[in-house]
Formats: structure tokens, sequence, C-alpha cells
């Protein structure tokens, strides 16, 4: 909804014109600033706003010419950075004049804001930036003159990259014509344009001062874009710290923009989010959620984010830590529960999740295996993890996990479905009470996570992800696997199915194949139609042969976090299983000669 629960209304006066200010939460707490951008009003905030409400002080106001606030005359030169830069210290003057604020952009409002963090005069004023989706205009135009100086196949390709997704941009530059269109045609169908290609929810927003809001505000880009890019300021340093939260599917700015922030900002914190422009829309819960830790950060720890000694790395350590960091930007405070986490590929990828930062829920039915994987995601980083106890192929037992967790700990952001059991044995050994089993956990185990942990998602609106713990056995026909197999090849199929069915709800949906992992599986396996000593030396045999193969579960963790990031589909870890995936593909039948075979054990 664009209405806000225990808004105050104010007039801040500046430059001549009146702009309308909005204020929600207690005066007295840490001030938040959130500017919106193009062609919005202060509504695009609503959602955000009203999460951090409970916590900040938030203030939001119509951008001069835009929703409210009143409109500059003429209207030539009276969108400058400088113009703007006014505007907003009357507006934080008014609103928080003993204490700097936390300033939030999105879009124009994020060009605004790096204006106002790198100007002199607003020193002091400012204690922290968030910026998404909105380069400096100053640090846009040395990127474009730094490759155009020296131009590679690379670079070439980033300018020509970025010069297509700014065709709106050349657009706005046109004399008459988009204020005819949004006056017209563009402004009465751009709630529907934003809904199918940003998949906003029709919740009322854009507002109905669109249209003008969309003429005034192209006079931001014909005001400032020409004389910045091609005059960048060489000062233009931020002087606090930054958090860069960066869609990830942003139609309009290259991810590249970004690359050499560092060389500018002092403290640089950078998030990534699957999504697209809109975030403030459509991903409120998480926008919120790390302006809140970023902003309590900094007011705990004066010395701001990221202080703390720099530590060279080469080599494999290197490339180890950026993959970690880059992990950490993008799970960062994100809810990720993982089912069968109490040992093996659950618990490792519980770490590697927790390295990177998000919130971790273990479960598992050994209840004390779970509680120990939690105490220890704790200690790898996550700043919360909790055991529960579930047994995944009760129906009811799930539904109660998901009420709690959500209630306790919020909606899921990612869900890995990792429990499982191994049955081997041939199709007429294997019992039906076998059969069950096995399929009531590797199966209906994850029918029961997609369906009750993906409903939560898809009811919130705003994305997630499920990984599922397939095998290289689901493509990989063996006559002493018929009902692991089964399992298995049921769970990949049932994950395609999900990704096609949800991809328009923005969850993405992986099946994780590993292959010959050194985990305590085979230790558990049934093997039927063998007495209990023979299933014994089975289970020991197997163990020795997968310890001897020795592929640890953390590269298959790693593997997780990968498919999740890169939205793949079907993801084979191990060499032999992506060797049998393509196998499969280009000669399935070389694969049912090997099916043929019956290993010793």
């Amino acid at each position: 909804m664009t209405a806000m629960d225990g808004a105050r209304e104010r007039w801040v006066a500046t430059g001549g014109i009146e702009l309308c200010v909005v204020e929600l939460g207690d005066p007295e707490r840490p001030t938040v600033v959130l500017v919106h951008g193009y062609p919005d009003s202060k509504e695009v905030w609503s959602e955000v706003a009203e999460r951090l409400a409970g916590s900040f002080h938030v203030v939001l106001y119509d951008v001069r010419g835009h929703g409210r606030s009143a409109v500059p005359k003429p209207l030539r030169g009276g969108f400058t950075l400088e113009k703007l830069t006014d505007d907003f210290l009357a507006v934080v003057d008014a609103v928080s004049p003993d204490r700097p604020v936390h300033l939030v952009g999105h879009d124009w409002g994020s060009v605004q804001g790096w204006e106002f963090a790198t100007v002199k005069r607003t020193e002091g004023r400012i204690a922290s930036f968030t910026s998404i989706s909105g380069p400096s205009l100053d640090h846009f135009g040395h990127w474009i003159k730094k490759r155009m100086a020296r131009p590679t196949p690379r670079r070439a390709a980033q300018l020509l990259g970025q010069g297509a997704k700014s065709w709106y941009v050349y657009m706005l530059h046109t004399p008459v014509l988009p204020e005819l269109a949004w006056r017209g045609p563009l402004g009465k169908q751009w709630p529907r344009i934003l809904q199918r290609a940003e998949k906003l929810p029709a919740d009322g927003y854009p507002t109905a001062s669109l249209p003008s809001d969309a003429a005034h505000g192209a006079w931001l880009y014909r005001d400032n874009i020409r004389a910045r890019l091609s005059r960048p300021r060489p000062d233009a340093f931020a002087h606090v710290p930054v958090q860069l939260i960066t869609p990830t599917g942003d139609a309009f700015l290259s991810e590249r923009l970004y690359d050499e922030l560092e060389l500018w900002v002092p403290s640089l914190l950078r998030r990534t989010l699957p999504a697209k422009h809109w975030v403030p829309r459509t991903r409120p819960d998480q926008v919120a959620s790390w302006i809140t830790e970023f902003v309590t950060g900094q007011e705990d720890q004066p010395g701001g984010a990221g202080a703390g000694a720099a530590v060279a790395v080469t080599g494999k350590a290197a490339r180890r830590a950026a993959r970690a960091s880059g992990y950490a930007q993008r799970f960062g405070g994100q809810l990720v529960l993982v089912t069968g986490a109490a040992s093996g590929i659950g618990r490792a990828t519980a770490f590697a999740f927790a390295e990177a930062g998000a919130r971790v829920v273990a479960v598992d039915r050994d209840g004390e295996g779970a509680a120990r994987t939690a105490e220890m995601a704790r200690l790898l980083g996550a700043p919360d993890a909790w055991g529960e106890v579930a047994d995944v192929s009760d129906e009811q037992a799930m539904e109660k996990l998901a009420a709690k967790v959500a209630a306790e700990y919020g909606i899921v952001d990612v869900l890995v479905n990792n429990a499982g059991v191994g049955v081997s044995g041939s199709f007429f050994d294997t019992s039906a009470e076998d059969w069950k089993k096995v399929l009531d956990v590797n199966l209906w185990g994850v029918v029961h996570g997609c369906r009750i942990f993906g409903r939560q998602m898809a009811e919130r609106g705003q994305g997630g992800h499920i990984v599922n713990t397939a095998s290289a056995a689901a493509y990989l026909p063996s006559r002493g696997l018929p009902a692991y197999s089964t399992s298995k090849a049921a769970v990949l199929m049932l994950s395609e199915c999900l990704r096609a069915e949800l991809a328009d709800k923005s969850i993405g949906v992986s099946a994780i194949c590993p292959g010959i992992v050194n985990t305590n599986i085979t230790a558990t396996t049934r093997f039927a139609g063998v007495d209990a000593a023979e299933e014994r030396r089975r289970q020991q045999r197997s163990s020795r042969l997968y310890g001897l193969r020795n592929f640890p579960p953390e590269k298959v963790a790693e593997a997780v976090l990968d498919a999740v990031v890169r939205n793949r589909a079907v993801v084979p870890v191990t060499p032999e299983s992506r060797a049998a995936l393509w196998a499969s593909r280009l000669a399935p039948g070389v694969l049912r000669a090997v099916a043929r075979w019956e290993p010793r054990l």
C-alpha cells in the first residue's frame, strides 16, 4: 500500500519552493532519509518506510517537481544537483537539526545521494549512505573516460553494454516528446508496464501524480547528465561509509559501473540482490533488513562498517576470500533453511551459508546434531542460527516447523531440501517397506518442503530460491539402486517443473546432483536382500570406497551457493556426475550398458 500508517506531514521551504515531507517513527531515534528516483514520488518507499519505522525516525520527501512538492519555475535549470543539494540540506535541518542522518537513495535519489555524500558542504550532516540503482554522475563520467582512453575489447564491450541500457536517457533529452508521452499514453500504461516488466504488485502504486512527475523529472537528466559526464569532478570522494545494493537484473544499469567504486569510498559494503530495478517495491523486506543492519552498525560502531586492518592474501587464499566476499554480498542477513543439516552435505551447506553471513535454520531428525550445526554456524559468521527437530517425511511436522520459522525467524529466503536416505539392492529384493521409506524421505520430504515453504515464499511475493538435493543417480541407471535412483530422478523432474512454475514469481529452483561424496550416508544405507551382518560389511566397504574417493561435502556446499547466485537449473558436482549427465544426453545407450554391471561390495 502507498498510504503510510502514523505518517506526519510537514512542509519545508527551500529556494523559493516548498517540499512535502513525511515522517514516521520516533524522532528521538536515528534518522533515516529516503530519497526517491525517477519517475517516482516518495510513495515508492512506503513499504520500506513502514518496516523501518519501528526502529528509526524515517523521513521521506517529494523531490522538487514531484508528488506534492512545488514545481520550480522555470523548469530549465531548476533541477541541478546544486539545487537538489540545497533541498536536502533544508529537509535534514528541519527534521534532524542536531544529529547527522542516514541517507538512502534509489535511482535518481541515489544519484542525488552520491552528490550529497561527496560535496564538502554536507560534511557532518550525513552519517551513512545506502545507494540503490543509481551511480554518481562524476564516477560515471570518469568510468567512461577511462574506457575511452584505453578501449580494450572488454572495456569497449562495457561501454556498448551500458550505452544500450541507457537508451531512455537519450530519449529524455529530446525536446517536448517525453512530456507529451508521459502526459498521454505512456503515463496511462506505466503502471501496467511496471507490473509486467518489473513484477510490481498491483497495490495502488504509482500514484496519480505520475504523468506530471515524469514530465517535470525529465529535467533531472537535461540539467545534469551532459554537464557532469563531460566534466566530472576530480574530488568526488565520499566522506561517509557507503552500502551499495545492486539488483543483478537491473535493465538500466550495468553492474560494471561499480567495479572501481572502492577508489572513491572510504568504507564500502557491497550487497547484491537477484531482482530488477524497483527493489523498494519488489523486495522491501530485504532492503529494509540491509538498511537496518547497516545503520545500526554505524550507530553502534563509530569507526564505521568495514573498519579494521587489511590482510594481504594471494593465490588460492585470495580466490577463496573473493568468493566468500561475493557470497556475503548476496546472502548477508538472508534466512536460509537446510534440512538434513546434522551431518554431511547438509551440515557443510549450513556452514557455507553461515560464512556468507546468512541466518541459518538447521533442521534434522537428530536434534543434538542440528543444535551442534547451529552452534558452529554462529561461530562461523551467521548473525543468528537455530537448530530445529523435524522429520521431513511427516507433513504435519513440516507444517508446524514452517509456522514456527515464519513466526519467530521470518519467511525463508533460501530453502535447501537436502535430507535423504540410501537404499541399495535389486528390485525384487527391495521390499515395499524399503520403497516407502526411501520415497517418504527422498521424495516426499522434498515435496513437503517445496509445497509448504515454497508457498510462503510465493505468498510473500519477494522472490527466493529452492535447492533440492538430487543425485547423479537421477540420470545414471543402476541395477543395484532402483529405489534410490527412482526417488532422485523424481526430485530432479520435480525441480524442473517447479522451476517453470515459479519463474514468474522470481523464485529460482535448482537441483544439485553431487555424485560420489565422502559423507556418512553409506554408513546408514539400507542393503536389501541380505542379513544384518552382511549389511554391516557392505556399509563398511562402501564407506571405505567413498573415503578413498574423498570428495568433500564442502565442495558440494560451494556448488549450492553458486547455484543460487547464478540461478542454475541442474548442477552436477563431481567429475563423474558431470560425465554421466553428458552421457545421458549424448550416449544414453552406453549408460544403459553400464547399468547392467553389478558392483561387488
